[in-house]
C-alpha cells in the first residue's frame, strides 16, 4: 500500500537518503526543509518523481498537511552547525517536536522522532542501554542540542500518554556516509577531507576517546523497521553500530584507505566532549530484527569515493 509520508529535515544528509529509500519502497514523500543545514542539491534528482514533493518550511512554525506517517529529522546535528545558532537549535528540537506532534495528533499519523546518543551525555555507563538516564551538562555549550533532544523525547512520551499519539523514538549513534556536508565539523567528514587534501589531520585530545560509527544505509533500515512496528512499541531504541574505535584508529584507517601523506596534530579537547560512546543494541536486535550490516572499512571506502567526487568539482 502506498503511504503518504512527511520527512522533516528531508534535504539533509540522512533525510535525503531516507526520502529516496521511501520512494523506492513505493511511497509518496513530502520533504520539508528550511535549508539551514540541508541542501537542495541532496534531493534535486528526486524532483522528477511524481510522488515526491519538496516544501521550504521551518518546523518551528506550524504546518498543516494530511499524511499517514511523519519522520521528524529536522535539527542541525554537528557541533559546528548546532552551536552556530544555539537558540535556533533548541527551538528546532522543542518547537519542532510540538508542531509535528500537534500535527500527528490532529490527523492520527504515526510519528518517529530522530533522537540522538547525545541524550546520554558523557556516559558513566558503558555501553549505553536505553534505560540509562545520561550524564548531561544542562548549561554547557553542547546543551542546546543535548537538552533540546531530551526535551523532545519528553514531549513525545507525554503526547503519547496524554493524547494516545502513536510515537516512535530512535536514538541515533554517530552516522556517516555520502551526502555528509564537507564542512560540518564531524569527525569522519573532517578526517576524510583533510586526508584527501594531504592536510594535517586535526585530533582533539589524545585521540583515545572512542566512538561507534554506523553507515547511513544501516540507520535508514533501522528507522523504517522501527516505524513499521506495532503501536505498543514506542522506544526509545538505540540504532547504532556497536563496533567501538578510538578517534586515532579512525584517523589511521582513513589515512591508509586514502593513501594520504597527512600527519596527525593534536588540539585541546572541546568542553563536555564525551570520552566514550557505544550503543547497546540488544533491543534493536530483539524487537526490530535489526543490526548493522556494513563494517567501518566498507562504509569508509564508499564515503571516501563520495568526497573524492565532490572535491573534484
Amino acid at each position: 500500500m502506498r503511504k503518504k509520508i512527511l520527512v522533516t529535515g528531508g534535504a539533509g544528509f540522512i533525510g535525503s537518503q531516507l526520502c529516496e529509500r521511501l520512494l523506492n519502497d513505493g511511497h509518496e514523500v513530502i520533504c520539508l526543509d528550511n535549508y539551514f543545514t540541508g541542501q537542495k542539491q541532496n534531493v534535486v534528482h528526486l524532483l522528477d518523481n511524481p510522488y515526491f514533493e519538496l516544501i521550504r518550511h521551518d518546523v518551528t512554525m506550524p504546518f498543516f498537511i494530511e499524511v499517514d506517517e511523519i519522520y521528524n529529522l529536522a535539527c542541525p546535528a554537528s557541533p559546528i552547525h548546532y552551536q552556530y545558532n544555539p537558540i535556533k537549535t533548541i527551538k528546532t528540537s522543542v518547537m519542532g517536536a510540538v508542531n509535528m506532534l500537534g500535527l500527528a495528533k490532529r490527523i492520527n499519523a504515526k510519528i518517529l522522532q530522530a533522537s540522538t546518543s547525545e541524550v546520554y551525555g558523557d556516559p558513566q555507563v558503558h555501553p549505553q542501554t536505553e534505560e540509562y538516564w545520561g550524564n548531561v551538562n544542562p548549561i554547557g555549550p553542547r546543551a542546546c542540542y543535548d537538552e533540546g533532544k531530551r526535551c523532545a523525547e519528553a514531549l513525545f512520551m507525554n503526547y503519547h500518554r496524554q493524547n494516545d499519539v502513536r510515537i516512535k523514538i530512535m536514538r541515533i549513534f554517530n552516522t556517516y556516509g555520502p551526502k555528509m556536508h564537507p564542512n560540518d565539523g564531524r569527525v569522519v567528514s573532517n578526517f576524510i577531507v583533510q586526508a584527501l587534501k594531504n592536510e594535517d589531520i586535526t585530533m582533539y585530545g589524545d585521540g583515545n576517546q572512542t566512538r561507534s560509527f554506523q553507515y547511513v544505509d544501516d540507520l535508514i533500515e533501522g528507522a523504517i523497521r522501527l516505524m513499521n512496528t506495532g503501536d505498543e512499541i514506542t522506544g526509545p531504541i538505540n540504532i547504532g553500530n556497536p563496533g567501538e574505535f578510538t578517534i586515532r584508529e579512525l584517523a589511521e584507517k582513513i589515512i591508509q584507505l586514502t593513501g594520504s601523506s597527512s600527519k596527525m596534530i593534536f588540539m585541546p579537547l572541546p568542553a563536555d566532549d564525551p570520552m566514550q560512546r557505544q550503543p547497546d543494541i540488544a533491543k534493536a536486535r530483539e524487537i526490530l530484527g535489526w543490526e548493522p550490516k556494513i563494517d567501518l572499512n566498507e562504509g569508509l571506502i564508499k564515503t571516501i569515493a563520495y568526497f573524492e567526487s565532490i572535491l573534484k568539482n
